[in-house]
């Protein structure tokens, strides 16, 4: 790691705990504002001072809870809206000890106004607080190359390509390529030992040899070295380890979601499942209505799809005209997935005038909900497919089958429709080695973002 990364990072700690203090002054301050005094009067006792010595105390506690969820991690790198999350989730975290902590001594906790308000002011001041660090950060690096990490590229291949192409399209990344080489030699690496700071190997077929003479010279000369693996090295990077007979034995795991990830998976399905029915019924019985209204036909759809390998009844809203089904054969000449098995047609007739809403905001989703309480389904999986389509998966295809389909997935908020079966095989079983609770929200919070703004690629 970088000098100038270490010390942001270090920096960070005393920066959030004054963001934090800094939070809990301004809602203070706006509890004792005159115009909400006089809506909803004060009816507790706290001076300035107590106040002030507890959000001290409060504000270290919450800088404790963000280093226990990996804020501080120094070999994490987040995107803006992933740091976000994880500091809302955080802080949501301190704010139910707080909670708790009311239950004890009421004193301390006696006003809501504070608790909300704080819990509110803290993710965003925290979050902003961190956007102007990392843009700092990205502000010296281009301009006085402070923290660039000069890289050497070996491999000429399409992967190289791939990242040397991200790299130029994407010029506010802390990366500088200084070379790429497709021939690896001692004598050739000694020119660039005082050019760069870290080697990224692009080529998973290079020979051991090779390897190992990258390996030893970055260890050499204290170059950070960086490799693409393999598929197998890829898979090897969720493993658990544990003996047998006094010998080491490697388990690779086929997804997270093993174990207590499947269970926590499942309680978080359950729970935001119920939030929304309750939330959005009445919602819902608008649109039932509207569908009635529109057109001939039942206002749900029973829907034969596979997941997790078994046959399920999918639910949603009716987009379609009744007996679509049997079109479907009539209008295969016109299917546009020429790459897979799906079926993919631009205006296809078959869908009604209130159907290209429902599909453009992916409303006509929800009544999956129901699946997703009946166990049958997840919230976030990959994309549930028909029976027919199955039968024509390729061997790797079938890896998709390992886990519940999801309401929404990688590919549903990676381009949809428009993304090639493979691509979308490769986003969701990258999804399955890769399950997170935080991936899972942060699909959740995109495909929101989707619903607000219609997704122009449904069909």
């Amino acid at each position: 790691m970088k000098k100038s990364e270490l010390l942001f990072n270090v920096f960070l700690v005393p920066l959030d705990f004054l963001s934090i203090v800094l939070a809990s002054i301004t809602v203070y301050s706006l509890r004792f504002y005159n115009p909400i005094v006089e809506s909803y009067p004060v009816l507790y006792d706290l001076t300035f001072q107590s106040y002030f010595q507890l959000s001290l105390i409060a504000s270290l506690f919450v800088v404790v809870i963000y280093a226990i969820e990996g804020l501080y991690s120094m070999k994490v790198t987040r995107g803006p809206l992933k740091e976000v999350i994880k500091i809302f989730s955080a802080t949501s975290a301190a704010l139910m000890i707080f909670v708790l902590a009311a239950f004890v001594d009421k004193y301390l906790f006696s006003s809501r106004f504070i608790l909300i308000g704080g819990w509110v002011l803290i993710i965003i001041f925290v979050s902003l607080e961190r956007f102007l660090i990392r843009r700092l950060q990205r502000h010296l690096a281009k301009v006085k190359g402070i923290g660039t990490h000069r890289v050497l590229i070996t491999g000429k291949n399409d992967i190289s390509d791939q990242i040397m192409k991200f790299l130029k399209v994407r010029p506010q990344t802390p990366y500088k390529v200084i070379a790429r080489v497709e021939h690896i030699s001692k004598e050739g690496l000694e020119k660039y030992k005082n050019r760069i700071d870290e080697i990224l190997e692009c080529d998973p077929e290079m020979p051991i040899e090779e390897v190992n003479i990258l390996a030893n010279f970055c260890e050499i000369n204290r170059i950070e070295f960086k490799y693409v693996p393999n598929l197998f090295a890829a898979r090897a990077t969720n493993i658990e380890i544990r003996t047998l007979a006094g010998f080491p034995v490697v388990e690779i795991k086929r997804t997270p979601l093993d174990g207590w990830g499947r269970v926590i998976k499942r309680i978080s399905d359950i729970l935001v499942s119920v939030l929304v029915l309750i939330l959005f019924s009445p919602f819902f019985i608008v649109i039932a209505i509207i569908i009635k209204l529109d057109s001939e036909g039942p206002v749900f759809v029973k829907l034969k799809r596979v997941s997790q390998g078994k046959i399920i009844m999918m639910m949603k809203f009716r987009s379609m005209v009744k007996d679509a089904k049997k079109m479907k054969k009539l209008l295969m000449k016109y299917n546009e997935r020429k790459d897979g098995p799906l079926f993919k047609m631009a205006n296809d007739p078959r869908i009604t005038k209130f159907g290209k809403f429902l599909r453009k905001t992916r409303l006509d989703e929800f009544p999956q909900l129901f699946n997703v309480l009946k166990g049958e389904m997840s919230l976030v999986g990959p994309r549930p497919h028909e029976p027919e389509e199955i039968e024509e998966y390729k061997h790797h295809h079938k890896k998709v089958l390992t886990i519940k389909s999801g309401i929404t997935g990688m590919a549903q908020v990676s381009g949809s429709s428009n993304l090639s079966f493979e691509d979308e095989v490769g986003l969701d079983t990258y999804y399955i080695e890769n399950w997170s609770l935080l991936l899972d929200f942060i699909i959740l919070a995109r495909t929101f973002l989707i619903l607000l703004k219609g997704d122009k690629n449904a069909c």
